[in-house]
């Protein structure tokens, strides 16, 4: 049975500098490789992606072939990035490291994804533990 197609719509980004201040300021990062991502419940049922890719990385053409990828890796695991119960917006930043191919990218990603939610989930146990004791 065919699956519907993935998309990559401008709900599935972060658009505005105050999205991305919100994210990094949850403080909620892990790395894997040469990725490091940070991620924030977003309240939504579909994750969120935004990109950081430095010039440290290299020229234009580079840039855009990383960021190329892993938008690509992240249009393809849609389903595994979005939590059982919630959205995280996630933000990629990306070190100086030789180019890798789309499926490394999405390994990493993968791989970070998974920490993160269950980083949220433990934070949300945790406040709900503090509100009982209250």
């Amino acid at each position: 049975m065919p699956t519907a197609p993935f998309h990559y719509r401008r709900r599935h980004r972060l658009t505005h500098e105050r999205q991305f201040d919100a994210v990094y300021e949850a403080k909620c990062r892990k790395t894997a490789g040469p990725l490091t991502i940070f991620a924030l419940p977003n309240g939504l049922a579909h994750a969120r992606l935004g990109l950081s890719v430095g010039r440290k990385i290299g020229g234009a053409v580079v840039r855009n072939t990383v960021k190329r990828r892993l938008r690509e890796a992240f249009r393809l695991n849609q389903e595994a990035l979005a939590a059982d119960d919630f959205g995280l917006d996630y933000i990629i930043n990306v070190r100086t490291h030789t180019l890798l191919s789309r499926d490394e990218y999405a390994a990493h990603l993968l791989a970070c994804a998974d920490a993160l939610q269950r980083e949220w989930v433990k934070r949300g146990r945790r406040a709900a533990s503090r509100e009982e004791s209250r």
